[in-house]
C-alpha cells in the first residue's frame, strides 16, 4: 500500500470511528473537520448523510436514537464477534483474541469498559494505534461489518454510508446479501446469532483520537 494511499485510508477510519460512536458535544463540534477531512478522500460523499444527520439533530434526540438503533437493537450491533458467534463461549474466546491483539501492539487495556470487539474501537486502534494488526482485523470479521451494513441499509439507517466507507478500504467486494456474504467471505451464520449466557469479560482500550 503507498503512503498516500495508507494516509486515506487511516482518514476514513479514523472518521468512521468517531461518526459511529455515542454522539456528544464534542463530535458535533468537529463535524466540519471530520468533513473536510474525508472530502479529500474517494469515499467523502459516503459520510454526508450521516454529518447530515449528526448536524440537524438536537443533541438529546441523537443520543436516544444512537442507544435504540446500535445498542439496544441486534439488528445493528457493532460488535463484530457477534454476527458470527452471538453470545457463546466460542465468542468469550473470540473477545480474548481481541484483547491480545491490543497487548501484542503494546497499547494500554482498561478492562472496565467496552468489548474488544466494537466496531468504532476497532477502527480506532487501526487508524492510531496498529495499522497492519488493525486491518487484518477488519478484514477477518468482514462478514460482521458487511451484515451490519446491509442491515442498515434495509432499515434505512444513515449510517449505513460510513459503513460502505469502511468497506472501500477493506479486501473483497461488498454483499448483496446474508447470502453473498456467506459466498463471500466463508462464514458460517444463521439470521439469529447463537445465543448463550456465558457472562461475558468487558475490555476497553484507551487511545487519543486525533483528527
Amino acid at each position: 500500500m503507498s503512503a498516500k494511499k495508507r494516509s486515506q485510508t487511516q482518514t476514513i477510519l479514523q472518521a468512521a470511528s468517531l461518526l459511529l460512536a455515542y454522539p456528544d458535544e464534542e463530535l458535533i463540534g468537529r463535524l466540519d473537520v471530520i468533513e473536510a477531512a474525508v472530502a479529500q478522500t474517494a469515499a467523502g460523499a459516503l459520510f454526508a448523510p450521516t454529518i447530515a444527520h449528526l448536524r440537524e439533530g438536537d443533541l438529546s434526540e441523537l443520543q436516544s436514537f444512537h442507544v435504540q438503533e446500535f445498542d439496544l437493537s441486534r439488528r445493528h450491533a457493532m460488535h463484530l464477534s457477534y454476527w458470527t458467534d452471538g453470545d457463546t463461549r466460542k465468542r468469550g474466546e473470540v473477545l480474548a483474541a481481541f484483547k491480545q491483539t491490543y497487548r501484542d501492539s503494546g497499547l494500554l487495556v482498561d478492562l472496565g469498559g467496552e468489548l474488544p470487539d466494537h466496531l468504532p474501537m476497532v477502527l480506532e486502534f487501526t487508524a492510531c494505534g496498529d495499522f497492519e494488526r488493525g486491518l487484518d482485523l477488519l478484514n477477518k470479521y468482514r462478514a460482521g461489518i458487511e451484515l451490519l451494513r446491509l442491515g442498515l441499509r434495509r432499515d434505512g439507517i444513515p449510517h449505513e454510508g460510513v459503513i460502505e466507507a469502511i468497506c472501500t478500504c477493506l479486501v473483497g467486494p461488498m454483499a448483496s446479501s446474508r447470502v453473498e456474504v456467506q459466498r463471500l467471505y466463508g462464514t458460517n451464520f444463521t439470521d439469529a446469532p447463537p445465543v448463550e449466557q456465558v457472562g461475558l469479560e468487558t475490555y476497553q482500550i484507551q487511545l487519543g483520537r486525533p483528527m
